[in-house]
């Protein structure tokens, strides 16, 4: 049957078996010791060797995946040399191995600092010596797995390439294919390129579950596995005979008319394989976040492409002052509708939008532009769909996963990792560096974390703060362990790279490198911060907002902890849910936005409100902040994805929306209409990002909150060289004092009241403020300003004015 690679991105929703999310583990960690390496992590099996030991290879020795044959054509180059070690282990710099089929690339070393002494996390915080015992059981685990990876597997360089051996690898001579599936009887690989003869291509077992089939290449020097051709893998299972997705595939599709997913052998010939060709940018100083998803980011009501994105999506991010863009729905998901949580396949990128190729282009585009790339990655949980993911991969329960309860999620409906087993750790881990290396992703928001961390997964809990409840028998360990060497991997081998937790617990140690005994990393995402405006929103008028709650909320994070703060997310803008936007003004947004008519009340206080939320959260909230994609103008519709009606298994019918596409896409052509209210909204928060631009305040030293009046509604604070000055009153105040650090005199740098923000101009921009010598509100000088009601003003020192560029 010939199948073309042509045409097969239209879009599909999948409607088969169970496709919710899942997220985390619950078992306590097993200490791992010498003696019993190699089933302690093995779970169903593992592919360590027996008699393995630490060992220091000459750079002509080659370094194999234990439990693992060479292949026999395969340019193997996985040179290693000796580059430090402790009394106890040994760290090997493991070179690059260079890309076959004639792409030349420079050969850098790669390196991993051993383990620390996990100790400084006690200087930190003190109050984390009651907790000692559990946190140094927590970093030994850490360091015996590092030290068992480097006795088997070459170093955690060496283990994080796992897409070198399993999945499909094309050498000179032809294509090897492996799969972990200790689960299965028999194997063989069937496709197109062999009519789906599951006699014609029958793969062997190692002893530890490791299926393989070498391909020598056609008589003419053809790959014998055609670019764009389906594959599958076929086993007998203890289910019976099932057909699945390669684990490790790099592409799978859904063709017309069809519902399961067929896995693609992805190997363009090298004339129309993309190749980068710029540099990487390097890490921002402050973090400028641009959520978004690729799918729903046109205009028109259809699923948008990479190359749509690439040219239409990021010169706009370029425009508003973002720095980084963080894509969502990357890695496959069959169920569209999932907004890409509920993962299928874990190393393929979403079809849907476009093929690899696509998304390097717009990923390279990014680069060109100056904005760095991270990527919303799911280790959390994974897709409940047999028929296309993970799930009973080898008709066993307990494959990738927990078995049992421990290995379902009640509320997501999803499978949960068993981060404790050692091919898991392979396949994450690997996971994780493949969209490094291949796609040249600048870092990662790792989603659900914690979920991860805890056997309750955050459900149903309230965290108050007390360290017991982030240091006890709740704790998943492994999950913890396993974040710390990604971590790792992560940060050693590529410096420049970014991570960030999605944490709503507040985890202590959370953003402090691995070596001092954190979980290592950059960034904690500051969810209570949305939590917080929507709980205002939804249970009070704004004239009974307590602003020192408000700052609370918005400074309470940890020391020497970054955060990434933001009003709302992706979460809020889903069908269910509000945005600010519409909390604020509600059904009015759709018949008073037009600057041609009389405004209302309602639209005027939102319009005021959403400014100076979205300021103060940027500028007491964190080290970095984040925006989804039409929020920055106050987009008028929520996010529902197309859908038909779905049939719960106790018969109740939850009504669709008809497959339509209507709600999932942005309205970009409301905030550009200069016509409409919408664009002030979006002007405004353009000038946000160009003023922290300029003046780096999110990552300065200095923050120092002068004044939180409940009676008069205004919160001042200072961060870095500029004064924010903020009524939330209804009314405005004249020659109203406000404390700072500097004399000097004083000038508006941004202003929320002026007229091209949507706001009545009420004040002059050319009056200046001089300072007062004397204390005022803890502050050694002072400056009388206007504030007008519902207003927000940012000062700055006069000879400073000129640093913002837009």
């Amino acid at each position: 049957m010939a199948w073309s690679l042509a045409g097969i991105r239209s879009p599909a929703t999948y409607m088969g078996s169970r496709i919710t999310g899942d997220k985390k583990d619950r078992a306590f960690p097993v200490v791992l010791q010498k003696p019993f390496l190699r089933k302690i992590l093995a779970g169903n099996g593992s592919s360590l060797e027996a008699d393995s030991t630490c060992r220091t290879l000459a750079m002509s020795e080659k370094v194999l995946v234990p439990g693992i044959q060479s292949d026999n054509e395969a340019s193997s180059n996985d040179q290693l040399e000796l580059s430090e070690a402790t009394s106890d282990e040994e760290e090997m710099i493991e070179e690059d191995e260079p890309k076959q089929m004639g792409t030349i690339i420079e050969a850098l070393p790669r390196t991993i600092p051993p383990p620390g002494t996990g100790q400084r996390i006690y200087e930190i915080d003190p109050l984390l010596e009651g907790f000692r015992g559990h946190l140094d059981y927590r970093y030994r685990q850490y360091k015996n797995l590092r030290l068992l990876i480097d006795q088997n597997e070459g170093g955690l360089d060496a283990f994080s390439r796992g897409y070198e051996k399993f999945g499909f690898n094309r050498s000179e001579s032809g294509i090897t294919y492996r799969e972990w599936a200790p689960g299965a009887k028999s194997a063989s690989l069937i496709g197109d390129f062999n009519n789906w003869n599951p006699n014609a291509d029958v793969m062997t077992r190692n002893e530890f579950g490791v299926w393989e089939i070498f391909l020598p290449n056609n008589a003419d020097g053809s790959l014998s596995i055609p670019h764009g051709s389906r594959v599958k893998i076929r086993m007998d299972t203890p289910m019976g005979i099932k057909d699945s997705i390669p684990a490790w595939i790099k592409y799978s599709v859904q063709a017309p008319g069809e519902i399961p997913y067929n896995g693609i052998y992805y190997d363009p010939p090298l004339e129309e394989k993309y190749e980068f060709k710029h540099p990487q940018p390097k890490r921002p100083k402050s973090l400028r976040i641009y959520e978004a998803h690729v799918g729903m980011s046109s205009i028109e009501p259809k699923i948008n492409t990479y190359a749509g994105f690439r040219d239409d999506v990021l010169p706009r991010v370029k425009r508003l002052g973002y720095n980084a863009i963080q894509l969502m729905a990357i890695q496959e998901h069959s169920y569209y509708a999932s907004f890409g949580y509920h993962v299928t396949n874990f190393f393929g990128i979403s079809s849907r939008c476009g093929t690899p190729d696509d998304l390097k282009s717009l990923i390279d585009r990014a680069h060109e532009l100056g904005l760095v790339v991270l990527m919303d990655i799911v280790h959390s949980h994974a897709s409940n769909n047999v028929l296309d993911g993970l799930n009973m991969f080898d008709g066993t329960d307990s494959h990738y996963f927990h078995s049992g309860d421990r290995g379902y999620h009640w509320m997501w409906d999803s499978r949960l990792f068993n981060y404790g087993s050692w091919e898991v750790l392979r396949f994450l881990l690997s996971n994780a560096r493949w969209w490094l290396d291949e796609y040249k992703f600048d870092g990662f928001r790792f989603d659900g974390v914690t979920s991860m961390m805890y056997t309750h997964h955050g459900l149903q809990v309230a965290f108050t703060g007390n360290y017991n409840e982030y240091f006890g028998l709740a704790t998943d360990v492994d999950a913890i362990v396993y974040m710390m060497l990604a971590n790792d991997m992560i940060h050693g081998l590529y410096p420049e790279a970014i991570t960030v937790g999605e944490d709503v617990s507040g985890m202590p140690t959370f953003c402090i490198p691995v070596q001092d005994g954190g979980v290592g990393f950059d960034y904690r995402l500051h969810m209570a911060i949305a939590d917080k405006w929507i709980e205002l929103l939804s249970k009070y008028s704004d004239e009974y907002w307590k602003m020192g709650d408000m700052v609370h909320t918005l400074t309470n994070r940890r020391w020497l902890e970054k955060c990434v703060a933001y009003a709302e997310s992706h979460d809020q803008a889903l069908v269910g849910d509000k945005t600010l936007a519409f909390w604020l003004m509600d059904k009015d947004m759709y018949d008073f936005m037009a600057l041609d008519r009389p405004s209302t009340q309602l639209i005027d206080r939102g319009i005021a409100l959403h400014k100076m939320i979205r300021l103060i959260t940027m500028g007491l909230g964190g080290e970095g902040y984040l925006n989804f994609m039409g929020n920055e103008f106050g987009h008028p519709e929520w996010i529902d994805f197309p859908r038909g009606d779905q049939m719960l298994p106790n018969g109740r019918v939850i009504p669709g929306n008809k497959n339509s596409f209507d709600k999932c896409r942005r309205r970009f052509d409301l905030g550009d209409a200069d016509y409409l209210r919408y664009r002030g909204m979006q002007e405004f928060d353009q000038a946000m990002q160009h003023l922290e631009e300029a003046y780096d305040f999110m990552t300065s030293d200095h923050q120092y909150v002068s004044r939180k009046d409940e009676g008069d509604k205004v919160i001042v604070f200072e961060r870095g060289d500029l004064v924010f000055v903020f009524n939330f009153h209804w009314n405005s105040y004249t020659d109203y004092r406000v404390g700072c650090r500097t004399s000097g005199t004083y000038k508006v740098l941004l202003d929320s009241d002026e007229k091209r923000f949507g706001g009545y101009e009420r004040i002059d921009h050319g009056a200046k403020s001089f300072s007062n010598e004397g204390w005022y509100d803890g502050r050694p000088h002072s400056i009388l300003v206007y504030a007008p009601c519902r207003t927000a003003v940012v000062y700055g020192l006069a000879e400073d004015q000129n640093r913002i560029t837009e």
